[in-house]
């Protein structure tokens, strides 16, 4: 793979690391809430940040891989676009906020992008063994 990756694919990987962020960040909160005390359902709030922590970890990896021009960090970026989608449409069936725009308008973004010729293009290479 040549050293030239396409601007959409930083732009990809970029919000994707993004979105590894806020769940990382969403796990401490959970679990600094448990630590104070300060959490209704501490065994609920310490799954959501095992789960926030997971959910990152996996998202740097395949954000990592897509990077790199892997064919399989596609799948999980790909899958949870389409849950975070329906997530926002259902959130902003009950209550309209930024927050359910700002999710939804990323998640499409990165699941254009991800679609782009270009994109795909760099990430549907076969990798060698010896790699």
């Amino acid at each position: 793979m040549t050293d030239r990756r396409p601007v959409a694919l930083l732009v990809v990987c970029l919000l994707v690391t993004l979105e590894a962020a806020a769940f990382l960040g969403l796990g401490v909160a959970w679990t600094v809430d448990v630590l104070r005390g300060t959490a209704t359902m501490p065994g609920a709030s310490l799954f959501l940040a095992a789960f926030g922590a997971g959910i990152a970890l996996l998202l740097l990896l395949a954000a990592r891989g897509l990077w790199r021009g892997r064919r399989w960090a596609r799948s999980p970026v790909i899958m949870w676009q389409i849950l975070l989608v329906v997530l926002a449409i259902g959130w902003l069936g009950a209550e309209p906020t930024a927050w359910a725009v700002l999710v939804l308008v990323v998640a499409v973004a990165i699941g254009v992008g991800l679609l782009l010729p270009a994109v795909v293009a760099v990430t549907a290479r076969r990798q060698d063994a010896a790699e």
